[in-house]
């Protein structure tokens, strides 16, 4: 691969991710301003998105047919939902310029890198990925709102990667400001996964399903705000990736709704010395995870 700054760089899907990828490459000085060596490159289907990308100077050029932009690419985003990703490379697998790079932003990666490792080209190669960084407003007017520093990125290589290309993105991901990026298998992807992400908006999701009255935020004070942000979801987004890691996720509910329990049975009971002794356990354990950051 050329130095990134003399790339050709590509992003299918100009939405929350695909914008603030843009936004980190231009920002933190990556490319270019210009675009003089390198280029910056989007494809959507939504016009005034790439017209106001195209306006601001984020982007050199944009497409809303992705076939020409594809063949001029080095390397490519794919910001796009499970399912549209595997439709797209389907469908466009032709069109990767010879010795492209591409990776992914899918919050699942099972699916996905099962079916890279059968289909790819033998002459692309893939290598999928996941930003833990987001927001709950999406859309690329939201894009700003999307802070990747020292958030951490997941990669879960195919065993036909290119060792250099794996540290090409590394690098390419620590530049854009993300703090430490893991390698693992797709399976323990999508099993943590399920309890870091998926399980969060589970339970997000359950606490405002059980209270209609929207005035009661009036007594808020903070918990109920961290506790509940994430529940203004991206609704045919989580609702796919609830249902594509089904089983990993059911497991982890299923885990949770056990703890929930027994802290209910403790409460019940009142069992003040039980509760003490569990809630510090708990509140150990969560400095714990803290410190392994």
């Amino acid at each position: 691969m050329k130095p990134i700054e003399q790339c050709t760089l590509g992003i299918v899907g100009l939405g929350l991710m695909g914008g603030a990828i843009a936004l980190a490459l231009r920002n933190r000085g990556i490319l270019p301003a210009s675009g003089v060596d390198g280029s910056l490159f989007a494809c959507d289907t939504k016009a005034d998105v790439l017209s106001a990308a195209l306006g601001s100077g984020l982007i050199d050029e944009s497409f809303t047919e992705a076939e020409t932009m594809l063949r001029e690419c080095d390397l490519v985003f794919l910001c796009l939902n499970p399912s549209t990703l595997l439709r797209f490379m389907k469908d466009h697998m032709a069109a990767f310029k010879s010795g492209a790079l591409i990776t992914d932003i899918a919050g699942i990666k099972g699916a996905i890198s099962a079916v890279m490792e059968k289909d790819l080209r033998e002459d692309l190669d893939f290598i999928p990925g996941h930003p833990m960084a987001g927001s709950e407003q999406g859309g690329f007017a939201n894009a700003e709102r999307c802070d990747f520093r020292g958030k951490n990125y997941i990669l879960t290589p195919l065993r036909r990667n290119k060792p250099e290309n794996l540290r090409y993105l590394e690098d390419l991901i620590l530049r854009l400001g993300f703090g430490r990026v893991t390698r693992t298998d797709p399976e323990e992807h999508d099993r943590k996964i399920a309890f870091t992400s998926q399980l969060c908006h589970v339970i997000a999701a359950a606490l405002i399903d059980c209270e209609a009255d929207t005035a009661i935020t009036r007594f808020g004070g903070g918990s109920f705000e961290d506790l509940t942000r994430i529940a203004m979801l991206n609704v045919p987004m989580w609702t796919e990736l609830f249902l594509e890691n089904r089983v990993e996720l059911l497991r982890r509910i299923d885990q949770f709704e056990g703890s929930l329990d027994a802290l209910k049975q403790l409460i019940a009971e009142g069992q003040e010395e039980g509760l003490q002794e569990r809630l510090a356990r708990v509140r150990d354990r969560r400095t714990a995870m803290k410190n392994e950051n």
